[in-house]
């Protein structure tokens, strides 16, 4: 087996040596360090349209490539649709809001295993809300992100066999984006508020489709950046849908947004829109 980096960090890892893929995912790091949060912890996702009954949900184990087991949590449809999602949360790895998350997925018909990031440093166990996600944020390499979601697409090809998406928040949200540029046999990849320098390094092999939903109010990334990574994307030939919500916060996919609960719906109906589309011919 594989060398594994220690289980546990006792304290913050700076983020500098840090050899992650690209300058940009090391400027991410330390820009979620110092800004705000993502989800809050009383966060949770708002309803999918005509929700059915999930058949099963619960915490999972899984088992990368290179030996790593890492937690996640799986909800499989009662009444599948043949499509599938992978969620890459936000910094928080796999915390309440992204497993009541799977289970909307699987309402929807889909089936849905989100994954932690954080096996390789803090173990397997749950994320709670006191969980110290800024001494291993640094750590996480994308290239391992990648052996996570193939562990997951494997997991979900035996309980619910179909075409997969993956669907990421915030850091979450560009690594999604990023994934379109891997081996992975993705149908296309989706992003809520993501991170356009963790794509720039990548552009030139993305190769399945994108969706890309973005706060117009957004705290953690100026709008200018959303422009030119739009405007990157075209340049470099890329498959992408791009649609920004005039006037909404940084992480609005809350049911607790009243304001915000048209946005929410119409979020719903492109990704879900965006899977029937992709799925079909994946």
């Amino acid at each position: 087996m594989p060398t594994r980096r220690p289980a546990i960090l006792a304290r913050p890892v700076p983020v500098s040596p840090i050899p992650l893929l690209g300058r940009g995912l090391v400027a991410v790091a330390a820009r979620l360090q110092a800004g705000p949060m993502c989800h809050t912890n009383e966060s949770r996702p708002p309803a999918a349209p005509n929700a059915g009954a999930v058949e099963h949900a619960a915490p999972i184990e899984l088992t990368a490539a290179d030996g790593t087991v890492f937690g996640a949590y799986a909800a499989v449809p009662a009444a599948p649709n043949g499509r599938n999602v992978v969620i890459l949360p936000d910094v928080r790895g796999v915390h309440a809001y992204y497993r009541a998350l799977a289970e909307r997925f699987a309402e929807a018909g889909l089936g849905a295993v989100a994954v932690d990031y954080y096996g390789r440093t803090a173990g397997a166990g749950a994320r709670g809300d006191d969980f110290d996600w800024p001494a291993h944020l640094p750590l996480v390499r994308p290239d391992e992100v990648t052996l996570d979601v193939r562990a997951a697409m494997s997991y979900l090809d035996k309980a619910n066999p179909g075409a997969t998406f993956t669907v990421g928040f915030c850091f979450g949200g560009g690594l999604s984006w990023r994934l379109a540029a891997s081996d992975l046999d993705l149908a296309g990849a989706i992003g809520f508020y993501g991170r356009p320098e963790q794509v720039t390094d990548v552009l030139d092999r993305l190769h399945r489709p994108l969706l890309l939903l973005l706060a117009g109010d957004d705290a953690a990334t100026p709008q200018s950046d959303f422009r030119a990574l739009a405007g990157h994307l075209t340049a470099a030939g890329a498959e992408h849908e791009l649609h920004t919500y005039e006037g909404a916060p940084h992480s609005f996919f809350d049911r607790s947004s009243a304001e915000w609960s048209a946005a929410c719906d119409d979020a719903w109906r492109r990704v879900l829109d965006f899977t029937e589309r992709n799925g079909s011919h994946a």
